[in-house]
This record gives structure tokens, sequence and C-alpha cells, in this order.
């Protein structure tokens, strides 16, 4: 079953692409026709591949894996923020700082900063500094939260890339494919498509666009996780059931009022009497 329909793309504009003089001729074989100087995205192809991706996508939310969004143009940055946190998912909405995947440890210590100054806060360290330094470490804190607050509970590279308009983010496209982390991305007809491992064809700048096809992703990634919850909670119980019968199964000891185990006791002496020995 599709997740998203013709119709709803169409309602909300993602079919219309940029002016003709303005396109990249790797996009043809996503564009249906031209009119009035502006391509058309097929959406037929869109649905098709916003599938594809949503496939992909609830696989590895199903393994425990995290999907880094990036999304810092203005129409988008507050549906990125909502969609992905609503799957406590990584995100980036402000500025992309270079090397955020190819020198992930540093970025991980400028997290970590955060951590610390937070830690100053409530251990009394602040009482004793000047007001100056306090003004200064609060800005620094400002800062670190506002470019990388979003990403804090990411420990580890993650395990793939989701880009609206992949040529404002050329960058966060790059870096990944530095590292071979697969890239989906919303492509519009003036980008170029061949790096991105999984293209959606569709308009870019339209909030409404960009809306519904993250509401496909992230309702994807959504099922992955409960799937993953559910047989977690399925093994969970299998191996409550297999002990459960472990320990019906054991032999039981009846000791007597010695404490001495009677069915070993008779053991021994039938052993001894078979071999002719007394007591």
């Amino acid at each position: 079953m599709s997740r998203t329909n013709f119709q709803d793309l169409l309602d909300a504009g993602a079919h219309f692409g940029h002016l003709k003089r303005k396109w990249n001729p790797a996009m043809s074989p996503y564009i249906f026709m031209e009119h009035n100087g502006i391509h058309i995205i097929d959406l037929h192809k869109t649905v098709v591949k916003i599938d594809e991706a949503a496939e992909v996508l609830f696989k590895i939310a199903k393994q425990g894996k995290k999907v880094l969004f990036v999304a810092t143009k203005k129409q988008a940055k507050d549906i990125i923020a909502d969609k992905a946190s609503s799957v406590n998912m990584p995100y980036i909405t402000e500025r992309w700082a270079g090397g955020m995947l190819t020198n992930f440890p540093t970025i991980r210590k400028a997290v970590k900063k955060m951590s610390v100054i937070d830690k100053m806060a409530t251990d009394g360290t602040f009482e004793n500094l000047s007001k100056r330094e306090k003004l200064q470490i609060s800005r620094q804190r400002e800062k670190l939260e506002k470019n990388l607050g979003s990403i804090a509970d990411l420990t580890r590279l993650p395990a793939a890339l989701f880009v609206v308009d992949v040529m404002k983010e050329q960058i966060a496209v790059k870096e990944a494919n530095c590292l071979g982390i697969p890239v989906f991305g919303i492509v519009d007809t003036n980008s170029n498509p061949n790096n991105i491992d999984y293209v959606i064809p569709a308009n870019d700048d339209a909030a409404k666009s960009i809306e519904i096809i993250l509401k496909a992703v992230v309702e994807a990634i959504q099922e992955g996780l409960q799937e993953r919850k559910n047989d977690k909670l399925e093994l969970e119980a299998s191996e409550v059931t297999v002990d459960k019968m472990k320990k019906s199964k054991a032999p039981s000891k009846v000791r007597t009022k010695r404490g001495i185990d009677e069915s070993a006791l008779n053991a021994n002496v039938a052993d001894k009497f078979l071999k002719g020995e007394k007591e």
C-alpha cells in the first residue's frame, strides 16, 4: 500500500519545479512536461520514490539506527524539527557546521562542553565566577545549544541522512558521500540527483510539499521503531517461558528430616549391594 497518493501531492504543489532555464539536465527522467516556462515533475514517479525511501527507512529504524534530518531553509526548519523530534531522531535546522560528519569526534567534544557547563551551573562553580565570566559562558552555552542541541543524543555517526534541498545542503551531502552514509533527499528540478542514493523528486520550496513527504517518511520510521519494540517484547516473553519450562523439568530432590537426599542414598546402597560390599 502506498504511503501517499498522487492527489495529495498535487494539492500540495509538489509537482511545481523551477524555471526551465534553471533546470539540471540530470533531472530529466523525473520531469513530466514544461508549462509556461516551468518544469512539471512527474508525481507518479514521486509516489514510487517516496515508497522506496520509506521502506528503507523503516528497516533502518527497526535496526535501532539513527537518521539525521537536515534542512536549514526557512520554510522547512519547523517542519523538520517537529517531525524528527516526534520519532526521537536528530536534526539540523541551523547552519551546517563543516566537519559535522567527517570530523565527528570534534563535534562530540563540543556537545560534551554543554554538559560541562550545565554541571557548573548545578555544582556551585558558577557562584565563584565573575559576572563577566558567567555571561561569556552562558553565551557560549546558548550558541552550542542553537547549533548542536538537537544532536546531543547522537553518540555515533548516523546510519542515513535525510536532506531537504540537496543543493542548499551540498556540504552535508558531500560529507555523507565521503563516509558512505546513504543520502535520502527531496530533489527539485534545479538540483543534481547523482549524489543522492534515494531521490524523491518534488518541489523543495513549498512548505506543504515538504510536510506531506516528511509525514510519509516519519510514519515509516515510527512503524520501524514500533516493530523493533514489539520484537523485543516477544523475545523477552519467550525467554521467560523457556526459563519457566526449564525450572518445571528440573528433577526435584526429596530430602529426609536429616537433610539427606534419599534418592542418592538408595542409589548408593544398591550400588554397594551389587558389588557385594557390606555396610
